[in-house]
C-alpha cells in the first residue's frame, strides 16, 4: 500500500527537483496535488518551479559535492532531474547510497550525453539510428564532416533545446559551426557529434511511460523547430499503424534498458516506412506541453503518477490539439503580458505563462494551447492565440 504523509511534517514525502523551469513547475503542481512536499533547485533565483514549491535552493547543479551536500541536507524521497546540466555522476553515487533517482540514475547519466545514449541505442541495443561521428578537436571535427559529407548536422554532445546545433550546408560554415557547438554545450563536455543529414518526412515525440502496470504510450506528437528549438507541437501526428508499432517497440527497448519509473520523451525521424531513433529525455518533454489540453492526464501528471508508484489505468485522449510557444524578444526583468481576455475568449483555448524572472535577447516565456476538430484547426487556433499575446518590456 502506498502512503503519503502530510507536507511540512515529520512524516512528509519529499521530492527534490533538479531544474526549476516551466516543465519543472508543472511537475511541482502535480506533486502538490498528492500532498508531496516539494523543494525546487536551479542555478538562478525565482525560477518558475521555485515560485510554487514549498522551498527552494539556488545552486550550480554541475558541482557534485554541493549537490550531494544538498541532497543529504534535504533527505528527499525522490530526486527528480528536470534538466541536463547536472553532475550525473553524483546521482549515481546518491542512488547507490539508497536515494531514489527518477526514473533512474542510469537514465539521467546515459541521456545527459549524446555519446552515451547514441552508443547504447546503436551498439548495445542495435536500434536504427542515423550515421554519426564524435569529435574532440577541430581536426577530428573536419575529418568527421568530410566522412559524413554535406549537408550534415553538428551538435554538442551535451545540450538541450537545440542550443549549439547547426545544419552545415557549405564549407564556409565549418568554423562557426564548430565554435557554436562548443559554446552551446551544457556541462563540461568539449566534444561534438556530427550526424548525417536525414531527409525525413517528419519527426515525432513518443511519450513513453514506464510504471508499475507496464509501459504505456501517449498519442504521437508532431512538432516544428527553428534553430533546433521547438516552436509548435500537435497531437496526434498522423502515421501508419505499422510505423507507430516500430516506434513503440524501439521506445520500449531503450527505456527498459534505462530502467526506473517515469515518463520518457523519445524522439524519432521517419522517412516513408523507415524509423530512426533520434534522442531521448528521461523526463517530460517540451513538445509534450500540448498534453496540458489534449489528455485527461498531462505528461506531468503521468510522470508523477509513475514515479510515485500510482496506477495509470488509461489515458483519455480528448481530441486533436496543438501548442504554440509565446516568445519574448528584448531585455527586461519585468515583462507584462496583455490582451489575455481576447485570447481566452476563443473556445477550447488556454494559456500558460511561465513566470520566468527575466529575458535577455529571446526567451520562451509561455505557451498557447488549443483543441479543435482537427489538428490543422488546433494548430491555427494555438498560433492565433500566441500571436494575440501582447508583451511590454
Amino acid at each position: 500500500m502506498i502512503e503519503i504523509g502530510t507536507p511540512l511534517s515529520s512524516r512528509a514525502n519529499r521530492a527534490l527537483l533538479l531544474g526549476s523551469g516551466e516543465l519543472g513547475k508543472e511537475v511541482v503542481i502535480e506533486l502538490q496535488r498528492f500532498g508531496i512536499e516539494t523543494i525546487a533547485v536551479d542555478r538562478y533565483d525565482n525560477a518558475p518551479a521555485m515560485q510554487v514549491a514549498h522551498r527552494s535552493h539556488t545552486l550550480d547543479m554541475r558541482n557534485s559535492s554541493a549537490l550531494i551536500e544538498l541532497v543529504n541536507l534535504e533527505a528527499p524521497d525522490f530526486i527528480v532531474p528536470e534538466i541536463e546540466a547536472i553532475a550525473t555522476e553524483a546521482l549515481v553515487t546518491l542512488e547507490a547510497q539508497g536515494f531514489n533517482v527518477v526514473p533512474s540514475a542510469r537514465a539521467a547519466h546515459m541521456t545527459m550525453n549524446r555519446e552515451r545514449i547514441r552508443c547504447l541505442a546503436a551498439q548495445e541495443l542495435g536500434v536504427p539510428v542515423c550515421d554519426f561521428r564524435f569529435a574532440s578537436s577541430q581536426d577530428e571535427f573536419l575529418e568527421a564532416v568530410e566522412q559524413m559529407g554535406l549537408p550534415c548536422v553538428v551538435k554538442p554532445t551535451m545540450s538541450s533545446s537545440g542550443k549549439g546545433q547547426t545544419t552545415i550546408r557549405r564549407n564556409e560554415q565549418l568554423e562557426s559551426a564548430w565554435e557554436y557547438a562548443l559554446g552551446g554545450t551544457r556541462g563540461s563536455a568539449d566534444q561534438v557529434i556530427v550526424e548525417e543529414w536525414i531527409d525525413f518526412d517528419y519527426e515525432i515525440t513518443l511519450l513513453t511511460i514506464r510504471h508499475r502496470g507496464g509501459t504505456t504510450f501517449c498519442e504521437p506528437i508532431g512538432h516544428r523547430q527553428e534553430g533546433g528549438d521547438y516552436q509548435e507541437s500537435w497531437q496526434p501526428h498522423p502515421m501508419a499503424r505499422s510505423v507507430l508499432d516500430q516506434c513503440q517497440n524501439i521506445a520500449t527497448q531503450v527505456t527498459d534498458s534505462l530502467g526506473g519509473f517515469g515518463l520518457f520523451g523519445v524522439e524519432f525521424f521517419i522517412k516513408d516506412d523507415t524509423v530512426r531513433f533520434s534522442e531521448l529525455s528521461p523526463r517530460p518533454h517540451d513538445t509534450g506541453m500540448v498534453t496540458l489540453i489534449s489528455q485527461d492526464l498531462s505528461e506531468f501528471a503521468l510522470h508523477v503518477r509513475a514515479f510515485l508508484g500510482l496506477p495509470i489505468p488509461q489515458i483519455e485522449f480528448l481530441g486533436p490539439s496543438a501548442s504554440a510557444v509565446i516568445s519574448v524578444h528584448g531585455n527586461s526583468d519585468q515583462v507584462v503580458y496583455g490582451n489575455l481576455e481576447r485570447v481566452l475568449a476563443q473556445p477550447l483555448t488556454e494559456v500558460r505563462l511561465f513566470g520566468k524572472p527575466q529575458v535577455r535577447g529571446e526567451r520562451r516565456m509561455g505557451v498557447a494551447l488549443a483543441r479543435s476538430v482537427s489538428v490543422e484547426s488546433a494548430k491555427d487556433s494555438a498560433k492565433k492565440a500566441s500571436n494575440l499575446i501582447r508583451t511590454t518590456l
